[in-house]
């Protein structure tokens, strides 16, 4: 016999539990499509920094095998598009000096202008050794300034590297 009052077990979820997990479920994944994002270009990132390092590196090492080329200054204001190969490049002739850096100013800023955004380089005699500045549109936001600001909607990323040839 029942006494008073109306009793029942709940069995099974409500709907608005279900909705609550299916916001909650939502948020999680927009957050981890989020962080997926943020990795990428972060990779992207990392990747350009080390393709930019590695023709500065390239660039250093010329100079270190071109030590006449380097005692005459030859290699000071390399700058802007690249140059054309030196007829003696491919033949049985020896370059000289001169030739041998009009190839490695020209093989090196088209490897720059391969390899990144808008990639262009310099390199500049400090009087103290040689400063090769790599610079690309790592935003990829039509930036062509050079002055290294880091301000990326107007300059182009900047990576410096001082070398004692």
């Amino acid at each position: 016999m029942r006494t008073g009052g109306h009793t029942s077990d709940q069995h099974g979820f409500t709907l608005v539990e279900v909705m609550v997990a299916l916001l909650i479920f939502s948020v999680s994944l927009l957050g981890l499509a989020a962080l997926q994002a943020s990795a990428l270009r972060d990779s992207h990132v990392a990747d350009q920094n080390t393709i930019a390092t590695q023709l500065a590196r390239d660039m250093a090492e010329r100079l270190r095998a071109n030590r006449p080329g380097v005692s005459s200054n030859l290699y000071d204001g390399i700058s802007g598009p690249a140059t054309t190969v030196p007829s003696c490049y491919g033949t049985s002739n020896s370059c000289t000096p001169a030739e041998i850096a009009q190839l490695d100013s020209g093989e090196w800023l088209a490897a720059v202008a391969r390899a990144l955004p808008s990639g262009t380089g310099t390199v500049q005699n400090n009087g103290a050794g040689f400063t090769i500045t790599v610079m690309w549109d790592q935003e990829r936001s039509g930036a062509t300034g050079t002055s290294c600001s880091g301000d990326p909607s107007v300059d182009l990323k900047c990576l410096t590297f001082t070398v004692q040839p």
